[in-house]
């Protein structure tokens, strides 16, 4: 792991593609602007581990078993 010290208005850059600009430091909070391309996806890490957490529960229901809780709730929304 790289460890950087940055100032606000401070950038870094990774590859030669993305560039993190820090934009404010309040307390022990700092802001990031992250400048990347579209194809590039750029996640908080608790969204990622939300991700892979829905993927688990979603890989462990048969096709069937899912397509019969789609089928019920559909039939709560009439």
């Amino acid at each position: 792991m790289l460890i950087l010290s940055r100032k606000v208005g401070e950038t870094l850059y990774i590859n030669d593609d993305i560039e993190v600009k820090i934009v404010e430091v309040s307390g022990d909070k700092v802001r990031l602007g992250i400048e990347a391309p579209k194809d590039v996806k750029v996640l908080r890490s608790e969204l990622r581990l939300t991700m892979e957490s829905n993927m688990k529960a979603a890989d462990a229901i048969s096709p069937d078993a899912f397509k019969n809780k789609l089928n019920s709730l559909k039939n709560n929304e009439d």
